[in-house]
């Protein structure tokens, strides 16, 4: 399958986030690190009237991170969804303990095909950092978690919500890329589908694929017996295999702690005047 993606940002629309990150900027003093687009866009499925999914990583100036009470502020910018741009972001202390905690969706963030900003050597550094620490099986259980629950709420009945094959079948193969000892999952789901997808169920992916990029909203249709096939045997053999792994804790690394404490240093910014 081709990687490209069938729906590019516009340049329009580049611009017109790239305008809003400035703004989040200015009005909360902060500098963007790394801001991206996540979702379907970058997955690779996204419709012709899919949101615009922006997420970034920030650091206050250096003297705001001391404060005795630096563990009660806010440590998200969120704005509401306008004009399809749902934007928001984390704060890099937020996003380094989250590290640790081997978070699904951060290590997606730091390898989205599509980058709107990046400050310094922050995501560099942090997708360096991840082969060596990731928890794979807390990995596992996040894309479980994910596929089982999105299964059993739109796929397993009369008809098939047709776009939730994609929510559940991209988790699943990221299980399998993990299982083949090719580290972190890519974001693109069709590097996915290359890497490990069964040959049978590879031209009804094509299919739907194909039916997503061209409508703008996939409704329900008759359930796919390959494709439900191959998620039924895949959540069976998974078992409880990856049961109480959705939390671990890597603080208790010094190695890791020096690394990440190096990058929160290195990554802030002085006071503005």
């Amino acid at each position: 399958m081709a990687t490209s993606s069938a729906h590019p940002i516009d340049d329009d629309v580049r611009k017109t986030i790239l305008k809003r990150l400035s703004d989040a900027e200015k009005e909360h003093d902060v500098a963007i690190l790394h801001a991206i687009e996540s979702g379907s866009r970058a997955w690779g499925f996204a419709s012709p009237d899919s949101d615009y999914d922006v997420r970034f990583i920030y650091a206050h100036p250096r003297e705001w991170y001391l404060s005795f009470d630096v563990e009660r502020r806010r440590d998200v910018i969120e704005y509401p969804i306008v004009d399809e741009i749902d934007c928001g972001g984390w704060d890099i202390r937020k996003a380094l303990y989250l590290f640790t905690r081997t978070n699904g969706a951060l290590l997606e963030w730091l390898n989205s095909p599509i980058v709107y900003m990046q400050c310094g050597s922050f995501a560099e550094r942090m997708r360096e950092l991840a082969p060596r620490h990731v928890d794979y099986t807390a990995l596992c259980y996040h894309y479980s978690h994910m596929a089982r629950g999105n299964a059993r709420e739109y796929l397993f009945k009369d008809k098939a919500r047709l776009k939730k094959y994609f929510y559940v079948l991209r988790p699943l193969l990221a299980i399998r890329y993990i299982e083949a000892d090719h580290g972190v999952p890519p974001v693109e789901f069709e590097k996915l589908v290359d890497a490990v997808a069964p040959g049978e169920i590879r031209p009804g992916i094509a299919s739907l694929l194909a039916l997503k990029r061209e409508t703008s909203e996939l409704g329900y249709g008759d359930p796919i017996p390959e494709i439900n096939n191959f998620i039924t045997s895949e959540l069976a053999r998974h078992g409880d295999a990856f049961k109480g792994q959705g939390r671990p804790d890597l603080l208790s690394s010094e190695e890791l702690r020096a690394e990440l404490n190096s990058i929160f240093r290195s990554s802030l910014q002085p006071q503005r005047s």
